[in-house]
């Protein structure tokens, strides 16, 4: 019988990634997001995964996704937002709410709505703002650090199903696609100056170390950072 997992936010990015890689290795892979034709088009793209229409901030509809899912082993929550940052003297306390809502809350329902059925692992995805202490990321930093110490509790609480989070740090993904051009093209040049690995990110960087914390049997309570030697360019 093969694995079955579910990709919350599997339309796009790092999500499309690690369902792409799930089913290259032979398992049973549900996609998820709140956007039909997006999920219609990744479904396209990947070949040989299921798609079904669902938002993560919504109870109701997190709760009828996993109730025609079933039983399942792995979930995966790349769910996130496009606010949040700015100087915290400035920024308007709305956009670091609706942060929230999109990334943390989203993925915390989406995880309940999950309990009775998951058997495996759950991974939360966070970012590396939530340790990098970077000016204009208070909010950025509020909302992923608060995921993270959400996995270390719950992979007691929740025990004996294993919980772990990935910490990206600058990666190549839609989610840029917020920035005005200029910002991006100087982040991503800074970034691969600076880090030991020389470059940015890429999706199916972090979904190897996904599809790992979610697989390893011995792994609970983790987060995975991802972010190029980041930690050590600080």
């Amino acid at each position: 019988m093969s694995t079955k997992v579910v990709v919350m936010g599997g339309s796009s990015g790092i999500g499309e990634a690690v369902a792409r890689q799930f089913a290259s290795i032979g398992a049973e892979v549900v996609i998820a997001g709140r956007n039909a034709s997006r999920l219609e088009d990744a479904v396209r793209r990947l070949g040989n995964v299921c798609g079904e229409v669902a938002d993560g901030s919504s109870e109701e509809s997190c709760r009828r996704l996993f109730e025609a899912v079933g039983a399942f082993d792995y979930l995966v929550l790349t769910l996130s937002g496009g606010r949040g940052a700015g100087p915290i003297a400035s920024i308007a306390l709305e956009d670091i709410r609706s942060g929230f809502e999109a990334k943390f809350f989203a993925q915390l329902i989406t995880l309940r709505s999950a309990l009775p059925y998951v058997k495996g692992s759950v991974t939360f995805v966070s970012a590396a703002t939530a340790t990098t202490a970077m000016p204009g990321t208070a909010g950025l930093a509020a909302i992923n650090g608060a995921i993270e110490s959400l996995a270390r509790v719950l992979a007691a609480e929740l025990a004996p199903v294993r919980v772990n989070c990935v910490r990206p740090g600058v990666i190549d993904t839609p989610w840029w696609d917020n920035m005005p051009k200029e910002f991006k093209a100087g982040v991503f040049a800074q970034t691969a100056q600076t880090l030991p690995v020389k470059r940015v990110g890429k999706p199916d960087d972090v979904a190897a170390a996904i599809v790992m914390a979610a697989s390893n049997g011995f792994i609970s309570g983790a987060v995975v950072d991802v972010s190029g030697g980041g930690t050590l360019a600080r």
